[in-house]
């Protein structure tokens, strides 16, 4: 279930240079996230207590509201598999932040496949189709170490035993779409007009992508290992590439093909940890 979540979020960036209109990624994310978080809030009718408030809104900053202007602007400035690629540098910050904010043991199999993805991440986007755009891949890992930080700190503060996953999806999407409203108004003036196509759009990233995703991801993070979540976000750049070859007539050369497939294997790799010396002894 918690696979859905990155899987929905491959589609974002098909939908985003091809229904809604362009040049107003703030916008996007501000309508992905507070309609969601208010429907949610509506429903669940439950609010933060105590430090929760603060802890909600922190994770809100980083989930959604700083994450997802970072990812409409990756989406709209880098073709979308090359843009869903940069998440492979998640699971490397995931790494380091587990050892750092969750006190986990390092891991040098982990942090070797993790400098292996960053290669290949590398590797494609300097390939002969990238499209390298500097402000598109700095927005693009930049959205990665914030889903960083915010996966790794809902690991360590959990979820009130008597709040559902709904519930608290409410809250974080709540916040960063509250987060966003000013920003938004700020950077982008008055809303662009929206037609049946960037309406559709619209209520795919906020029901599925935003509502519906989030639900299923924070109650994964919250029941599975932080490592095993991770993984999870070599779905997104798997399911971008394949529907921009198959609808956009986007391509891979050989060079972002063998860094494609270096970032997914690092992924893979590094979620598999090798058994110590002392423990095959014991075995």
């Amino acid at each position: 279930m918690t696979a859905f979540a990155p899987m929905v979020w491959g589609t974002t960036y098909v939908v985003t240079t091809e229904l809604l209109p362009p040049g107003h990624p703030l916008f996007a994310g501000l309508m992905r996230a507070l309609p969601a978080g208010l429907i949610a809030l509506a429903l669940t009718r439950t609010l933060p207590r105590g430090s929760w408030w603060l802890k909600a809104a922190a994770l809100g900053v980083l989930n959604i509201g700083m994450f997802f202007p970072l990812l409409f602007v990756a989406a709209e400035r880098l073709p979308g598999g090359v843009a869903a690629t940069l998440g492979a540098a998640q699971p490397l910050l995931v790494a380091v932040l587990a050892v750092a904010v969750l006190r986990q043991s390092p891991s040098a199999w982990r942090f070797a496949w993790g400098i292996v993805g960053i290669v290949g991440v590398g590797l494609v986007v300097i390939g002969p189709a990238a499209g390298f755009d500097v402000v598109g891949v700095l927005a693009g890992l930049g959205g990665a170490a914030t889903m960083a930080l915010g996966v790794t700190l809902t690991k360590r503060w959990g979820r009130p035993a008597d709040v559902g996953p709904t519930a608290f999806a409410s809250w974080q999407l709540t916040a960063g779409g509250l987060f966003l409203v000013p920003v938004t108004f700020l950077f982008e003036g008055a809303p662009p007009a929206i037609d049946l196509d960037a309406a559709l759009g619209y209520l795919w990233l906020g029901l599925i992508g935003g509502l519906l995703a989030y639900v299923l991801w924070f109650r994964g993070i919250t029941s599975l290992p932080v490592t095993s979540v991770a993984v999870l976000g070599l779905l997104s750049p798997m399911v971008a590439a394949l529907l921009g070859a198959a609808l956009l007539g986007q391509s891979l050369g050989a060079v972002q093909l063998v860094g494609f497939a270096l970032a997914l294997a690092s992924i893979v790799a590094g979620q598999i940890t090798p058994k110590t010396k002392q423990e095959a002894v014991a075995r």
